[in-house]
């Protein structure tokens, strides 16, 4: 053979084995590699989570409704920020991935969602968080019926879009103005009353609905800051010292402190994080004008009211 000859076939099989090698360590490698690069991207994929209300979860009338707005995705384009972005702050400081939306309309019922906006609620989201009118039936204060017919028509709705998305109805507070008012539905009861009420009622379509998995204690978190002496329990008689006002202005909406308790407990029961952990230096209560004390004794009654250990360190 002559040596030109023998030399291109000795390079053409160096070639052959190099590529061959080459192939290999490839291969190795991707075997070795796949399952922590794959846990690393689910690591770094975000859960999706949904508010559906109205101006209670906007937080209206205070300063946590244009909060942060550019860190949310708000369906209606009203540039609300409201509970959904402190949410979202909460989450940035635990370090938990979320991708968070909300459709709120204010004075919505969840009646009125289901048929304004189903189109842009129907996907499949991770996690779904259900307000309802603050009074439940706004005919027929305290009466969960049309509720109950909502949340079933919602749970069925999210459910086929995400068979494994967690449902919560939100409990919220006891208005000011219906329990001292002289027309409110709940006038002359003790002003915990109302809020206990509204979660009996949610407690019940929890019980009955299977797509349902939880109602938010807002409301008896509310009743427990005023137990405790952290929050003033009747604003029409003037702010005792030391207090705080978790009622706006109309004695209705939530005042930035009460809205920041709504969002701890929020997001306490959905992530299971305990809230006293963000501490007194907590940003948002600082980007929304709260004394540090207060949104540590805040964060403290959430933790309490979740079955969380309120003196946990971070």
């Amino acid at each position: 053979m002559p040596d030109h000859a023998f030399s291109m076939k000795t390079a053409s099989f160096w070639r052959l084995l190099r590529r061959a090698l080459i192939l290999l360590i490839a291969l190795v490698g991707f075997g070795a590699q796949s399952p922590a690069l794959a846990q690393a991207k689910k690591a770094e994929t975000p859960r999706s989570i949904l508010f559906v209300g109205n101006s209670f979860t906007q937080g209206a009338n205070s300063a946590v409704l244009r909060y942060r707005p550019d860190s949310v995705r708000d369906l209606r384009g009203d540039g609300v920020g409201g509970i959904p972005a402190l949410f979202a702050r909460f989450a940035e400081q635990a370090g938990q991935q979320w991708t968070v939306t909300h459709m709120t309309r204010g004075g919505a019922t969840l009646a009125d969602h289901l048929r304004d906006h189903r189109g842009m609620i129907d996907a499949p989201w991770d996690v779904v968080v259900l307000q309802e009118y603050s009074i439940l039936n706004p005919d027929r204060p305290g009466d969960g019926e049309r509720t109950a017919r909502s949340a079933a028509e919602l749970g069925r709705l999210l459910t086929q879009a995400n068979e494994k998305v967690a449902i919560y109805l939100m409990a919220t507070w006891s208005r000011a103005d219906q329990v001292y008012g002289a027309t409110g539905a709940w006038h002359g009861q003790p002003v915990e009353k109302m809020a206990q009420d509204l979660r009996a009622a949610l407690d019940r379509i929890d019980a009955e609905l299977s797509d349902i998995d939880g109602v938010i204690p807002v409301g008896e978190a509310w009743n427990r800051a005023m137990a405790t002496a952290i929050a003033d329990p009747n604003p029409y008689d003037g702010l005792s010292f030391g207090q705080v006002d978790l009622w706006s202005y109309d004695q209705y909406h939530a005042s930035a402190a009460g809205s920041y308790l709504e969002a701890l407990v929020v997001f306490g029961q959905v992530t299971g994080f305990n809230p006293v952990r963000l501490g007194a230096g907590e940003k948002a209560a600082h980007e929304i004008g709260l004394d540090p004390r207060v949104a540590a004794a805040l964060q403290q009654v959430a933790a309490a009211e979740l079955g969380m250990d309120p003196g946990a360190a971070k």
